[in-house]
């Protein structure tokens, strides 16, 4: 079974009278280690299929698995288990807690986790110094721009050595040096950790910087 397999995925949510079909029957593999791009038009499904991949949201039918496990079978409690020890989120938003600096920013997983806090301290250095704010450890969100604030939640998604990245336009703040040193960041997570990533993106730099790119369109995938 490859590392991630979905079938049958179906999701569509009711706006007023209507109900609005996101995903239609969609089908998804990924094997162990592999980078794929998922592209598409704004609004077309991309953030809700990342959603669903990761566990954060659940489709109206369909099976996604991950790493072997039934995500979609899964109760609430062992889910939010299984997410914080195996996939890694860059959301869109950045979503990071404005009370705590940098570095607690990107540690929180692991303290989640119960890891020891020197080692959750150690580990987030150096990983905000690997996407270049090893001078920012200090810094609320508040005091950071938004191509920092972005590479902040970066780091704090690879934090806990993921199997699986979800990233939902990853490098949309940042300039084109930054994105760069971004993609290469990935690529030697994916090296030093096998690490297996599905990036929703614009950014035809990263998409082709993928071993892999498919277009979401009608509510399936389709190579490119």
């Amino acid at each position: 079974m490859a590392f991630v397999s979905v079938s049958g995925l179906n999701k569509s949510y009711v706006v007023g009278d209507q109900r609005i079909h996101v995903l239609r029957d969609l089908s998804l593999d990924v094997d162990t280690g592999e980078m794929v791009a998922i592209v598409g038009a704004s609004g077309v499904g991309k953030s809700t299929l990342l959603h669903l991949l990761g566990g954060l949201d659940r489709s109206d039918s369909g099976i996604v698995y991950v790493a072997g496990s039934d995500v979609t079978a899964m109760p609430d409690a062992s889910l939010v288990e299984f997410r914080n020890r195996n996939v890694g989120f860059v959301f869109q938003f950045h979503h990071l807690l404005p009370e705590f600096n940098a570095a607690e920013n990107v540690a929180m997983p692991m303290r989640i986790a119960r890891t020891p806090l020197e080692e959750a301290e150690r580990r987030a250095a150096d990983l905000l110094g690997r996407v270049g704010l090893g001078e920012r450890l200090a810094h609320r969100p508040g005091m950071l721009s938004g191509g920092e604030q972005q590479r902040v939640a970066v780091a704090r998604a690879l934090v806990m050595r993921p199997t699986l990245l979800l990233a939902d336009e990853p490098t949309g703040d940042l300039d084109e040096n930054t994105a760069e040193s971004l993609h290469q960041l990935l690529r030697e997570m994916h090296a030093e950790h096998n690490l297996t990533s599905i990036i929703a993106t614009h950014n035809p730099r990263l998409s082709a910087a993928c071993d892999r790119v498919l277009r979401l369109e009608l509510g399936k995938l389709h190579q490119v």
